[in-house]
């Protein structure tokens, strides 16, 4: 990731000290730093792909689509199986085939929170407050060896993240997360890198995450992005019982 942003790292640079700097001011360098608005904008459909690893040696293969403006469809591959979790702007549903269930059925609360935020083509700190999203700037801090900006971002629906800043390139590193898991509240981290231009955006293509204060930890690592790539909205809406959805 450094080597990539170095070369971009001067636009974001500020005189005024780290501490001294505003929610805005780091997201509008955050935003310049991985490409600025107009090539963001530029980026209709994405469609990243690549692999899960988790404890044990679990592998599986996963596939993310997303199609502006809030379409979302992620797919998770083991064992010849293949489930589906997605949003078409309204509707979230899932098709799990290892659960013995071929048909999709509608998410349950929590999931529709989850998927809903992936949804968001940008992410919530672009455009957050026409999103109805609120972000602060709560300090500074270190992420593992690293000076970080830290802003909390309170979504439209009141859930809170935090988001760690590298102070370098203004870019996320880490975030951490609460989300109910079958009615318990837990705690996330998830560590983000390799970032790498996708049309002229920087994304990052490693996420890993664990319970906070867990030291086992699954990673998505995505092998190809593409851009502006041909997606049907059929394969974002729920299918019909015992109907196949669309391949790409």
């Amino acid at each position: 990731m450094r080597n990539v942003l170095r070369g971009l790292a001067g636009l974001a640079l500020c005189a005024v000290p780290l501490s001294a700097q505003t929610a805005d001011d780091i997201i509008a360098k955050y935003i310049k730093t991985i490409g600025g608005v107009e090539r963001i904008q530029a980026v209709q459909t994405l469609r990243r792909t690549g692999r899960f690893t988790g404890g044990g040696g679990f592998e599986a293969v996963v596939v993310q689509e997303n199609k502006r403006p809030n379409r979302v469809r992620e797919e998770i591959s083991l064992q010849g199986m293949t489930g589906i979790t997605a949003y078409d702007g309204q509707t979230g549903w899932k098709i799990e085939p290892w659960e013995g269930k071929k048909d999709p059925e509608a998410l349950s609360e929590e999931e529709l929170r989850d998927i809903v935020e992936e949804s968001d083509f940008d992410g919530p700190l672009i455009d957050y407050q026409r999103k109805g999203n609120r972000v602060e700037f709560v300090g500074m801090q270190q992420v593992e060896g690293t000076d970080a900006f830290k802003l909390k971002v309170t979504l439209a629906n009141g859930d809170v993240r935090y988001y760690y800043l590298d102070t370098d390139y203004y870019v996320p590193i880490r975030i951490e997360t609460k989300r109910m898991i079958r009615g318990a509240e837990q705690e996330f981290e998830t560590s983000l890198g390799d970032y790498k231009a996708v049309a002229g955006w920087y994304l990052p293509y490693s996420f890993e995450t664990n319970l906070r204060g867990s030291q086992d930890k699954s990673k998505i690592t995505f092998l190809r992005m593409e851009a502006n790539v041909s997606i049907d909205d059929g394969r974002f809406a729920r299918p019909a019982v015992g109907a196949t959805t669309p391949s790409h």
